[in-house]
């Protein structure tokens, strides 16, 4: 929604909702304990987030689902509204989760190498019970 030419897009808690795939309650949630700083109000006690909120909400959400923690999102969060003065440390503990996620995903890999093992048996056996039907309808 547009309120004036002059001012920045804003959207409503449903919108943030809708985009975000959160749950108001969600949205709600991670305002009160921190993740999301305190969100503008019009007159009417109705919160009217931004672009850069929906932005910083993605990127949490990309931070969650790679398996960062509650409280290593609200250290981050907390780093990020102290300003460029913890960059460094921000720096730090993305490299940190980085590279927790890489050894997930080295796990995954090697998952998936042992299920595709037990395709291939599988199909193999599947194969085998074909053909030995084949031959014995050929008989």
């Amino acid at each position: 929604m547009f309120y004036a030419e002059h001012m920045e897009k804003t959207y409503t808690t449903s919108d943030v909702a809708r985009l975000t795939g959160l749950s108001i309650d969600t949205l709600r949630y991670y305002e009160r304990i921190g993740l999301i700083h305190e969100v503008d109000r019009l007159s009417n006690t109705h919160r009217r987030y931004t672009d850069s909120d929906v932005q910083w909400i993605q990127f949490l959400l990309r931070l969650r689902d790679t398996g960062m923690s509650i409280q290593q999102m609200l250290s981050y969060a907390r780093l990020q509204r102290l300003g460029e003065s913890t960059l460094r440390e921000r720096v730090a503990l993305l490299k940190a989760h980085h590279e927790q996620v890489e050894l997930h995903i080295q796990q995954l890999q090697e998952y998936l190498v042992v299920i595709d093992h037990k395709i291939t048996t599988y199909e193999g056996a599947l194969l085998t019970r074909e053909t030995e039907k084949v031959e014995e309808s050929a008989r």
